[in-house]
Formats: structure tokens, sequence, C-alpha cells
């Protein structure tokens, strides 16, 4: 093989690779950009979760369960001891991630 045709190899697969790097980058732009969609349309309930943590009503609701006054078909995950708090960090944790990158 010539090294005007081995040349012409690397650069066919110089150009595969990075076409192979381009594809996979917008993909992940298209789906960033469909997160980050989803991501605004939550700010306001991601607020009023914080908001009810750190007001106490939480707290009450929480009481208020243990106690047997909700019923029992009603929904309740955010009452979890731990669920809210953990889902509160992992918005923090996330916020951190996009600002550093």
């Amino acid at each position: 093989m010539s090294e005007q045709e081995l040349n012409r190899e690397k650069r066919i697969a110089r150009v595969a690779a990075m076409e192979d790097r381009f594809d996979r980058v917008r993909g992940a732009l298209a789906a960033m950009e469909a997160a980050l969609t989803d991501w605004d349309a939550v700010r306001d309930d991601l607020r009023a979760l914080a908001e009810y943590s750190d007001s106490g009503a939480w707290l009450c609701d929480f009481e208020a369960d243990e106690a047997g006054e909700l019923p029992p078909e009603l929904k309740r995950g955010v009452l979890g001891e731990d669920a809210l708090y953990d889902l509160l960090g992992e918005a923090d944790e996330l916020r951190a991630r996009l600002k550093d990158s």
C-alpha cells in the first residue's frame, strides 16, 4: 500500500470517527435541550416543594399521617421521611453539576 493510500485510509477513518462523535454530541444536545425544557416546566413545583419542606407544613402533614388522619388511598410519597429531603438534595446536586459544566 502506498503512502498516499495509507494517508487516504487514515483520513477516512478519522472522518468516520469524528462523524460518530458528532452524532453522539448532537444526540446528547437534543436530549439535554428536552431535559432542560422539562426542568424549566417544574421549577415552580420545586420551589413550592422547598417552601413546603421549610415552612413546617410538611411536618404537620407527616404527623397527621402518622396519627392516621389522612385517608389510606391518598398518595403520599412526599411524606416519606427522606423522600422530599432526598429529592431536594438531588435537585441541588444537579444545579451544581450544570453550573460546573
